[in-house]
């Protein structure tokens, strides 16, 4: 019993951990071009590292599930690849940012 009340505590935690979203200011959203530094089709979220005019981004995407099936798969995310994406600033850390479309070759994949 004492195990399975430990599990339910970790899961919770993480899950809210993970649904973090009203640390993104919705008010103020930002559509960012550049070149894609690097990239993870990773679990719970892909991200970007995406190089501007002024500074390196951090870009929260979507789960790869979700990008796959709406048509943006890892290949489109790699080094070099010019990107734009539309979304919203971390409230706290200037140079994060979660997406809510990514453009690549001219293809917009929305992510939400």
């Amino acid at each position: 019993m004492k195990r399975w009340f430990l599990l339910a505590a970790l899961v919770a935690t993480t899950a809210s951990a993970h649904h973090g979203w009203s640390e993104y200011n919705a008010d103020k959203p930002l559509t960012l071009s550049g070149t894609i530094e690097e990239s993870g089709y990773l679990q719970p979220h892909g991200f970007v590292r995406l190089k501007t005019a002024d500074k390196t981004w951090l870009v929260v995407l979507a789960p790869p599930g979700r990008m796959e099936n709406r048509g943006l798969p890892k290949e489109n995310l790699v080094a070099g690849n010019q990107a734009t994406v539309h979304g919203y600033p971390h409230r706290s850390n200037a140079t994060e940012l979660r997406a809510e479309r990514i453009t690549i070759k001219d293809k917009t994949t929305e992510l939400r």
